[in-house]
């Protein structure tokens, strides 16, 4: 079964307990045993990790390339402003989907620009849990052989 990487950045560890309007009620954790439950059900074993740290989201993404067909990242507040995130993520030769929860453009200002977006294959924002569903899909249609 082809690995894919789902990669969570700074404060979604969170989800379910701030900003419940925003994100809503359901747990980090049943969401994420949601997507590997979708994944597996796409064809997927889907690799679940979260970090509230720059550095550390930089080597996963690093790592990656050995071990994942592609990955779905949600870097929070990171998508914003982190140049190096972005650097990372042109250095793996892997398709990424960029993913939110939240409609990004219906926000706060700051929020209407992803760095990371010209170096994604694609961005999905605004269904909720159901965008990473629908960034494992978008990773399917990338990553058939």
């Amino acid at each position: 079964m082809k690995k894919i990487l789902v990669l969570l950045g700074p404060n979604l560890n969170m989800v379910g307990i701030r900003e419940k309007g925003v994100y809503g009620a359901e747990t980090a954790e049943s969401i994420a045993e949601q997507i590997r439950d979708y994944a597996q059900k796409t064809g997927f074993e889907a690799d679940i990790r979260q970090s509230n740290h720059e550095g550390e989201l930089i080597d996963i993404i690093h790592a990656s390339r050995e071990k994942y067909v592609g990955a779905v990242i949600n870097a929070g507040a990171l998508t914003h402003y982190s140049y190096a995130l972005r650097d990372a993520i042109a250095c793996v030769s892997l398709p990424f989907i960029e993913v939110h929860m939240s409609n990004i453009h219906a926000r706060e200002e700051f929020r209407h620009t992803s760095v990371i977006a010209p170096v994604c294959a694609g961005q999905i924002a605004g269904f909720g849990k159901l965008s990473y569903f629908l960034g494992i899909e978008a990773l399917r249609e990338l990553c058939h052989d």
